[in-house]
């Protein structure tokens, strides 16, 4: 698949590669610009602690594939350093604390709101930015006025056919779909011999739940590996099954989220 610099994500659609003159006299009206937010962190013995960034720009490589050649949408390099405090005992974890990511995020929204823009996405692919990436899109869109959207690439179910219901709810980090995912993009990045298996025993109460995020937890609390799933199982043949799974669906939703406008949420009289 194309990928890094190749296909329509990141030669016809990289907002980066225009020039100043192209990016004033271009439309902003309806235009969205996609953030991806990633990390840099420990994934287990065997994977990359590129991965969260890394499948990032692949999802947006598969999703531009599939919009129209007149969409108007533009990708936004990679915030490749997240909040990754929960690993950062682990080494090559490389962690921004939660006040620099927010700046970050400030500082570039507000650049782009200088420049005209009106709607930003940030596409998040770690874990541990979701919280605080929720509250600064609407930080965001207070101190620009710009509508903000978040979306995570699970949201979209592009892994649902290819994993039981066990991986589901405890494979959160670098356990099958992840590493069948990276064998996929980058296989000479992956050491699938050295791939563990381990599933924290998660409560499953109303109380006390993963999904419901009734607890904080560190990486050391849930796993002694530095994993959570069964990354033994992973296959490259199923990563390049939910890459292209996930390509039109994500597709759909960057459409959807840019012909999205705020003023159609209020009755009108």
């Amino acid at each position: 698949m194309p990928f890094r610099y190749e296909g329509k994500a990141f030669d016809r659609r990289f907002l980066p590669r225009l020039t100043t003159k192209e990016i004033e006299a271009m439309p902003k009206e309806n235009a969205l610009i996609v953030l991806p937010v990633g990390a840099v962190e420990q994934h287990g013995p065997h994977m990359p602690v590129y991965t969260d960034t890394l499948l990032g720009e692949a999802f947006m490589a598969a999703a531009f594939e599939h919009l129209p050649e007149d969409a108007p949408i533009w990708l936004l390099p990679s915030v490749a350093y997240g909040k990754s405090t929960e690993h950062m005992e682990y080494p090559g974890t490389i962690t921004l604390s939660a006040q620099t990511l927010m700046m970050v995020l400030q500082d570039i929204a507000a650049s782009l709101a200088r420049s005209g823009f009106r709607k930003l996405l940030l596409f998040n692919t770690h874990g541990g930015n979701a919280d605080l990436l929720g509250m600064m899109a609407r930080e965001i869109r207070i101190a620009t006025g710009m509508a903000v959207f978040r979306l995570d690439p699970g949201a979209v179910g592009y892994s649902d056919p290819f994993t039981d219901d066990e991986e589901k709810a405890c494979g959160i980090h670098a356990g099958d779909v992840e590493t069948s995912l990276v064998m996929a993009v980058c296989p000479d990045w992956v050491k699938p011999e050295l791939a563990p298996r381990e599933m924290p025993r998660f409560p499953r109460t109303s109380a006390l739940s993963l999904r419901a995020k009734s607890f904080a937890w560190i990486t050391r609390d849930i796993s002694a590996s530095g994993i959570a799933g069964d990354a033994a199982k992973a296959a490259p043949d199923r990563g390049e099954a939910m890459l292209k799974r996930a390509g039109p669906l994500l597709a759909e939703a960057l459409l959807e989220i840019a012909a999205f406008e705020m003023s159609s949420l209020r009755e009108r009289n």
